[in-house]
């Protein structure tokens, strides 16, 4: 089965199209969300944060993701570490998802995956793109942050331009109706591609 990875920068719409694709009966894996889930749910996940965070990386079995991300936001060290322990178990996740998979392709949904070198492991990439006023509207109407915040995590993700360069399919997500038309060309590609 082929794994074709989607990826796009925070408020492109990588949600929107993988839901495109769902709806042509794609199986559809979203790593943030299985880490998430994992995190709250994998012991030696849950030992391994707490080991090097400490006791106040968890309250009442939830993950204190507050806490963590003002802890990783300014340290690449400590973010490289909580990377190094959550990262290898969705791998191992991912891999079991796609043993239960059927069709021609399933789609890996990661924000970051050409800067963890996910690409590598997909035979094609998605990218989906955005104008930065756009995003930046979106993100600060989904999750109440400040226009500032979000333009801060956009300047820290990898640039669109670099990203072009190593995807095998862009989708510009303005409009909806343009994005699902394009969801439907690159399915279409991907089937016939055996």
């Amino acid at each position: 089965m082929k794994i074709v990875g989607l990826t796009g920068g925070i408020g492109s719409g990588k949600t929107t199209i993988a839901k495109f694709f769902m709806e042509f009966g794609v199986g559809v894996y979203i790593a943030d969300s299985e880490a998430k889930n994992l995190m709250h749910t994998d012991i030696s996940i849950i030992d391994a944060i707490k080991s090097l965070f400490g006791e106040a990386a968890y309250k009442k079995e939830k993950l204190n993701r507050s806490f963590i991300a003002e802890k990783v936001f300014n340290n690449k060290i400590l973010l490289d570490k909580l990377n190094a322990i959550v990262h290898p178990k969705v791998e191992t996740h991912f891999k079991n998802w796609v043993q239960k998979q059927t069709g021609n392709y399933c789609i890996k949904e990661a924000a970051i995956l050409f800067e963890t070198g996910g690409n590598k492991k997909c035979d094609y990439v998605i990218l989906v793109t955005a104008p930065k006023k756009l995003r930046i509207s979106r993100v600060t109407e989904r999750d109440n942050t400040p226009a500032k915040a979000v333009e801060s995590r956009i300047d820290n993700q990898w640039n669109d331009k670099k990203k072009k360069k190593l995807a095998d399919f862009v989708i510009e997500n303005i409009d909806l109706i343009s994005s699902k038309n394009q969801v439907g060309i690159i399915h279409e590609i991907l089937n016939k591609d055996n």
